[in-house]
């Protein structure tokens, strides 16, 4: 089987969905790697602000590695067999990736202190180790347990997981998140992802959230205005 693509027409609309989704962590990812090896020594401010955008981006992959483990993969696991392991390989891999989000830490509270050379060159490797990691995991995800939950998880269930991590979504970062899931997206997924949130949703989109996901975006990329 080969990864899916949010602009697969032929893709299940759940697949699709994750596809979304997993595009924001991959994009998000690489950006800080890069970003933070582009900060000058001792600019404190910039390594805060980016510090500040780690943390956003860790709460959200936490957020969503945590759906999957209690709601996706328990909904899913009851219909397979000898496909069960590759979940399980699923569940493995978040704690391994938590492993390095630790390390990240670390390093990411030292640099943030005095802003130095060696500091940022050393994180910027471990963003770098993450990203790659991550990727290896968002690819295997789609390429081998994506097609079984669209076999086998229903709607309701499917719905939960969206529901989860929209409540675990602080209500100042809705729109910014609901951006980030847009950037990369085509017109036609874009207005298919739209359709599905509720009007007052999409009015706040149109009036508001569109000038402040583009605030932030200035503010954490800088001179680097597009991913």
């Amino acid at each position: 089987m080969t990864t899916h693509h949010a602009s697969d027409p032929t893709a299940h609309p759940y697949t699709r969905e994750m596809a979304m989704i997993h595009q924001v962590f991959r994009r998000e990812s690489r950006l800080l790697a890069e970003l933070v090896q582009d900060v000058r020594p001792g600019d404190t401010a910039r390594a805060r602000t980016l510090a500040e955008h780690w943390q956003q981006y860790t709460v959200g992959l936490h957020a969503h590695h945590t759906g999957e483990d209690e709601l996706l993969w328990p909904a899913l696991l009851p219909h397979l067999d000898l496909d069960a392991e590759q979940v399980l390989a699923m569940e493995a891999q978040h704690r391994e990736l938590d492993g390095g989000i630790d390390e990240v830490q670390v390093l990411m509270d030292r640099w943030r202190q005095r802003a130095l050379a060696e500091d940022r060159d050393e994180l910027a490797e471990a963003l770098r180790r993450h990203h790659r990691q991550l990727c290896a995991h968002l690819d295997e995800e789609e390429r081998e347990v994506m097609p079984l939950v669209a076999l086998h998880v229903n709607g309701e269930q499917w719905r939960a997981v969206g529901e989860r991590g929209l409540a675990e979504t602080p209500r100042d970062r809705l729109m910014i998140a609901l951006g980030a899931i847009l950037e990369d997206t085509s017109p036609e997924e874009r207005r298919e992802f739209l359709t599905r949130l509720p009007v007052p949703a999409r009015v706040l989109w149109k009036l508001l959230g569109q000038r402040q996901y583009r605030r932030e975006t200035t503010r954490v990329r800088g001179r680097r205005t597009t991913a």
